[in-house]
């Protein structure tokens, strides 16, 4: 008798001996309709850095970057997505690539973006995993410190434009503890 190469045992038998090549190929997420007509693809396969969407479970609809992808377990970790232990203690919770779409992709790897036909000139900043770049904010004046009541003020000298020069406040001082005296030795013996 004959068995079908696509039957559940060999499917399973397949999933658990493949190599690490073939373990990322089927590790690849669909991407999101932006970025399908953007790259011409319907999925690629995942990769630390990218931003992905949760289809599915108790995260439904978050949007989290990928922090860690494992092709042995054939799971992925997300930033903020986390269980609580018995212990009260927050651990990262793995997810099945198949609960995923791509939102944003990481095209810091030159041979990603040869591999997915992007020019260098149509990558922004924050795909090349860059920081954007920061606009000068306008300068805050510093907090003014806490009003004295009007009796203890003491009155300015110095120009309304210019701000007056202010001592840092010293912190209290630790209480001294008491030091232990050696004891005296007995009139004649040197120490």
């Amino acid at each position: 008798m004959r068995v079908s190469p696509k039957s559940p045992r060999r499917q399973r038998k397949a999933l658990y001996t493949a190599d690490s090549f073939e373990r990322r190929r089927r590790m690849a997420v669909p991407l999101s309709r932006e970025l399908r007509s953007r790259f011409r693809r319907r999925s690629v396969p995942l990769r630390k850095g990218d931003t992905v969407r949760v289809l599915g479970g108790s995260f439904e609809g978050r949007e989290e970057r990928v922090a860690r992808v494992s092709r042995r377990d054939y799971s992925v970790t997300l930033d903020n997505v986390t269980l609580k232990t018995g212990e009260e203690k927050l651990k990262p919770l793995p997810m099945r690539p198949g609960h995923l779409v791509i939102t944003r992709l990481n095209l810091s790897d030159p041979w990603r973006r040869r591999a997915l036909r992007v020019r260098e000139e149509d990558v922004t900043p924050e795909e090349r995993g860059e920081a954007p770049a920061e606009e000068e904010a306008p300068e805050v004046p510093p907090a003014e410190p806490e009003s004295e009541p009007a009796e203890e003020r003491e009155p300015e000298a110095a120009p309304a434009d210019e701000e007056p020069e202010s001592e840092p406040e010293e912190a209290p001082a630790a209480p001294k503890r008491a030091r232990r005296s050696k004891p005296e030795a007995p009139p004649g013996e040197d120490a």
